[in-house]
């Protein structure tokens, strides 16, 4: 009676792990493998990471402005929703990074001003996108990412420049070392 207890207990808990998989959704990844190799070897220089989420982004951002001139369809939806979640994930990926630098205090000032402006490119685009219901959400969840980013942006620009002048004998560091 107990084998058939634990063989039934063993069962669920399969199935349980199975179904809990399937009902995880396929994530795509937004880069490619040879970009996602590019930042885990710029893991350690924040700022060339920094400029490579920003060249990422931008690619992505103008594969989307490629894809408003093309003739709307189901697929043109489907590929314009793919571009913009992949667009919002970049653009959080790069935010949860800055977040990490601002605590280390490293100086990434020189990547933080391109940002800015890109950040302010990437919102245009987004704006003037059509309005369909295929990709609404994505283009919603993408354009609240990027003011996100560029508020997060702007606001570490002024508190590094601000930083860096009292503590001058930090300034280019990679990362805080430990007083």
């Amino acid at each position: 009676m107990m084998g058939v207890l634990r063989g039934c207990v063993v069962a669920m808990f399969c199935l349980a792990c199975a179904s809990a998989g399937m009902a995880q959704p396929n994530r795509r990844d937004p880069l490619t493998q040879a970009e996602a190799e590019q930042i885990r070897e710029a893991g350690i220089y924040p700022t060339e990471r920094v400029k490579l989420y920003t060249e990422f982004v931008d690619e992505h951002v103008s594969t989307i402005k490629g894809l408003t001139a093309r003739a709307h369809s189901p697929a043109w939806a489907t590929k314009m929703d793919n571009e913009l979640q992949d667009v919002a994930a970049l653009i959080d990926e790069l935010g949860s990074n800055l977040d990490m630098y601002s605590d280390r205090k490293a100086d990434v000032r020189k990547a933080l001003k391109p940002l800015t402006e890109a950040t302010q490119r990437w919102l245009d685009v987004l704006h003037g996108l059509p309005a369909d219901p295929a990709f609404d959400l994505s283009r919603k969840d993408a354009e609240a990412s990027g003011k996100d980013l560029a508020d997060q942006a702007a606001q570490m620009l002024k508190e590094q420049t601000e930083y860096f002048k009292v503590h001058k004998d930090q300034r280019g560091q990679e990362r805080a070392e430990p007083q």
